[in-house]
């Protein structure tokens, strides 16, 4: 409740203070919490307050009288760079006027392991350590073999999220810097631009065109633009019902219309010729062509007017078009092309200094309606970049802007121990699998194997590696696949990535057992307690199969009911996640509230007793894994005819308790320890065996039988 009257009062206040200026077509004025004001001015010696909030430019002037002494700008107004939960970071930052940081204080985040596992102190002082650095400085989170860079400390656990905290708050200050002048922007592009080439031509229908890239595509649904105003004066207005989030809000395609193999095919070859007619020297033609509900041209347009919902971005230049500008299309020709509902050309005059070599952004404006002369926006780009055989760049010598290589990239190469040591024991587990029926005819060696493996798999994987999965990132990719997929969020974790991608693997080939017998952290940790325990002649407690079968089910309602959560709020099913012991027993190595401690070393304590009571019937992780095991292509653990009927030896010895009583094993439950393959393969100790050698020993010892002679009597 306090939560909400504090929401309507910032609502009415922004209310107020819009209304009390002129009337335009922008949303009210930016403010900033009294406390978070002054934890910006706190920093500068003689500030005084905060100017009016600059909407061109996205930043707040840090005043000390008259005189600007420094600015302040949230990353969410400057960059949007997904992190793993797929959501920006946002970020309150503030340098002065020699481009020095003075504050950087996380506001928002919505990164799982910080949502329920790592205190949000340490996150706010990992973001404290940009204080006093230059906004030039190459800046690095952790070690660096770059004599020139700076370093920051990194937040164990939660490497990824940092690093795009790095990346965010490093290119949202260079941008505002750029646009105050501060620095100049990075070089970059050609010195002359580059030209269409007007005699390369070559048949091509829509899917073609397409997948090369020639036309791109912005798609957004109904959910995805209600989740843009989120914390805007636009939030609950006109906002879909739960039925309605996947429905298409706008459908639009756009392309550059000078290539002849775009132009030709798009137009015909009668239309293009028009239109390269009526464009004078300097100038191109791009094509935009909508369906859904929201249209890119509006309702509201006049003649004289600008469109005021989409504009072009290339570098610095911002292109807005005019009627003058544009173009109905009526009629189109390529092959296979889907029906829309609008369909239009808009000019890019020669003041614009249009590159067609260079990236360029289409931007969607989406505008809300929240009073009678009030409204509220937000904007969705697009990118554009033409085939290279389409254009000629200059011969003259050019100077390349230097690309910044994805965040995920940089990810890799920090992990590149972690990764090949990883890989190495993957490929030797693969090998163990893969021979288990020779080495399960040494049971020492592969009890010693198994054991030491385990123990690498809690205190590398585990522990060292933070390499444990949960259902959490069964539900971020659930979501993903179901909305915007992009692999750079899974790629943002190897250790994870690679995990997973092996987990997937082994399930399609034989099953969950893989994973939860061997490469599981608190699975291989409980078992190495119940291995002591039994070691100590501590007595083991089993249930009665008919009530350990019944409890399996347990595991499936948890992970329903955690899934269910996540569809109406990926944060509150995180928390809910807590089920999971993970976060405390190994991603924080028990460092966390009493309570949360109290929940891990009860279940470990338990298993010092009876083997995986956790595993067997509360993971919801194990039963989101079976699901997917029952698709699996191999049955290598083997069975006789007399397995169940009436020999119970392995039945009996399984200490996870995975085989029926008739013999069969449920790989829904099996953890692929391979104890009863030894069995199967063990002439002393598997019955049928122990039987087949007894009857050939009688057999040997058996006198054999001499043959009677007939006697006649005479």
């Amino acid at each position: 409740m306090r939560k909400l009257i504090h929401s309507l009062c910032f609502v009415a206040l922004a209310a107020m203070v819009y209304l009390s200026a002129p009337a335009t077509l922008h949303a009210a004025e930016k403010v900033l919490a009294a406390d978070l004001k002054e934890r910006v001015l706190s920093q500068y010696d003689g500030a005084d307050r905060l100017g009016k909030f600059d909407e061109e430019l996205n930043v707040w002037p840090v005043m000390q009288g008259d005189t600007v002494v420094g600015y302040a700008f949230e990353t969410d107004d400057q960059v949007s760079i997904p992190a793993y939960s797929g959501k920006p970071v946002n970020v309150l930052v503030s340098f002065d006027i020699n481009g020095i940081f003075k504050n950087s204080w996380v506001l928002e985040h919505h990164e799982p392991i910080l949502l329920v596992g790592i205190p949000a102190e340490k996150l706010w002082d990992f973001a404290a350590q940009y204080i006093g650095k230059s906004i030039t400085d190459k800046i690095r989170v952790g070690f660096s073999t770059d004599p020139e860079a700076l370093t920051v400390d990194a937040v164990t656990g939660a490497t990824v999220t940092v690093i795009v905290v790095n990346d965010t708050i490093m290119k949202s200050a260079h941008k505002v810097a750029v646009k105050l002048g501060l620095i100049e922007a990075k070089a970059g592009g050609n010195i002359l631009p580059a030209t269409v080439k007007t005699d390369v031509f070559s048949e091509a229908d829509w899917t073609t065109l397409t997948g090369d890239g020639s036309i791109r595509r912005l798609f957004l649904d109904r959910e995805q633009v209600d989740s843009a105003f989120k914390g805007t004066d636009g939030e609950g207005v006109e906002e879909a019902s739960a039925e309605q989030k996947q429905d298409t809000f706008i459908d639009m395609y756009y392309t550059y219309l000078n290539a002849p193999t775009i132009g030709k095919n798009l137009l015909g070859e009668r239309e293009y010729n028009w239109l390269m007619g009526e464009l004078k020297e300097g100038e191109h033609a791009i094509a935009v062509m909508g369906t859904g509900p929201y249209s890119f041209k509006g309702n509201g347009y006049v003649r004289g007017g600008i469109f005021d919902r989409i504009q072009l971005n290339q570098g610095d230049d911002t292109v807005s078009f005019r009627d003058v500008d544009h173009h109905r299309l009526n009629d189109v020709y390529a092959a296979n092309m889907p029906e829309f509902k609008e369909m239009d050309i808009f000019i890019i005059r020669p003041q614009f200094d249009f590159d067609p070599g260079t990236n360029w952004d289409i931007e969607l404006l989406v505008r809300r309606q929240t009073g009678p002369l009030d409204s509220v926006f937000v904007s969705f780009t697009g990118g554009y970049q033409i085939p290279e055989a389409y254009i000629d760049r200059p011969v003259q010598p050019v100077v390349e802007a230097e690309e910044d290589l994805p965040i995920w990239i940089s990810i890799w190469e920090q992990k590149s121990f972690s990764v090949t040591v990883l890989i190495i024991s993957l490929v030797f587990l693969s090998a163990i699998i893969f021979m288990q029926d020779w080495l399960v005819r040494y049971p020492r060696l592969l009890h010693n194997i198994r054991r030491g493996f385990l123990l690498y798999t809690v205190i590398f994987i585990g522990w060292y590696a933070l390499g444990q999965l949960s259902v959490v990132n069964v539900f971020t990719f659930t979501h993903a696949v179901m909305g915007d997929f992009r692999w750079e969020l899974f790629l943002m974790d190897p250790i994870i990535f690679i995990l997973w991608g092996f987990t997937a693997a082994s399930i399609l080939l034989w099953g969950r057992g893989i994973f939860c017998g061997w490469l599981c952290p608190f699975g291989a940790m409980q078992e190495l307690i119940n291995e002591l325990a039994r070691k100590l002649k501590i007595k083991q407690y089993e249930l009665p199969f008919s009530v350990h079968e019944r409890l399996w089910a347990v595991k499936y309602i948890i992970l329903l009911a955690l899934f269910g959560i996540s569809l109406e709020s990926m944060a509150t099913a995180e928390r809910y996640a807590e089920v999971e012991p993970f976060k405390t027993a190994i991603l924080l190595a028990f460092q966390r509230e009493w309570w949360f401690v109290t929940y891990a070393v009860t279940l470990l304590f338990i298993s010092i007793f009876t083997r995986k009571v956790y595993c067997r019937y509360i993971c919801p992780l194990g039963a989101a894994l079976a699901i997917p095991t029952k698709l699996r292509l191999f049955d290598w653990l083997k069975r006789r005819k007399e397995c169940g009927q009436p020999c119970q030896l392995c039945a009996v010895e399984c200490e996870i308790q995975a085989i029926h009583p008739d013999g069969t094993i449920n790989a829904n439950e099996c953890h692929h320890c391979l104890d009863c393959q030894m069995t199967y393969h063990n002439d002393n100790k598997c019955p049928p065996l122990v039987n087949k050698a007894k009857k050939a020993r009688k057999k040997k010892a058996a006198p054999e039988l001499q043959p009677i002679n007939a006697v006649n009597v005479g």
